[in-house]
């Protein structure tokens, strides 16, 4: 069972991903895309880590590369978020390239693992406001690769003040 969850910032998706794996304790991975750079990604980093301590996961940090993440079978799956790992492979080195293969080849590999697989993504590019070429560029991946994610997900969920709408599937 794969679910996407959509939403804009500080709107409770982190919250839901990890009460959709509350039940699991065998086999349960946080797979963290975050790359702790500057005060405020640490302070980011550090307050997710207070919130799923005792929860049973056991954390990867992988920034890139999905694809080449070892799991067991079966495993239960949370990805936070789409946002940073597309940020990180499209700005990471030193041409501004499209990750999309990337990042799917790197989904289908985690789907594959997975008995669940929760991935969280950023709602991103519908505030109107015109920004850098470059920002626009990653604006335009983002919504490819969150189409490309929902089209093979199960459920997606996005989440609006906390609240859970289904767009597609169940809860």
């Amino acid at each position: 069972m794969m679910t996407l969850i959509t939403g804009g910032a500080k709107c409770g998706k982190s919250h839901l991903a990890e009460r959709l794996l509350d039940d699991f304790t065998d086999n349960k991975y946080y797979i963290a895309t975050m790359e702790p750079f500057g005060e405020e990604a640490s302070a980011a980093i550090a307050r997710h880590r207070r919130i799923r301590a005792g929860k049973g996961f056991e954390t990867k940090e992988k920034y890139t590369s999905l694809h080449e993440l070892e799991l067991p079978g079966k495993s239960h799956i949370l990805l936070e978020c789409i946002a940073n790992l597309c940020a990180n492979e499209m700005f990471g080195g030193s041409e501004i390239c499209d990750p999309t293969d990337s990042i799917m080849r790197g989904t289908e590999h985690l789907k594959s693992r997975a008995e669940t697989l929760v991935i969280v993504t950023n709602n991103v590019g519908s505030d109107g406001i015109d920004y850098s070429k470059e920002t626009n560029r990653y604006i335009e991946v983002m919504g490819r690769v969150n189409r490309l994610i929902a089209d093979i997900s199960d459920n997606v969920i996005e989440c609006v003040y906390g609240f859970p709408v289904i767009l597609k599937g169940k809860l």
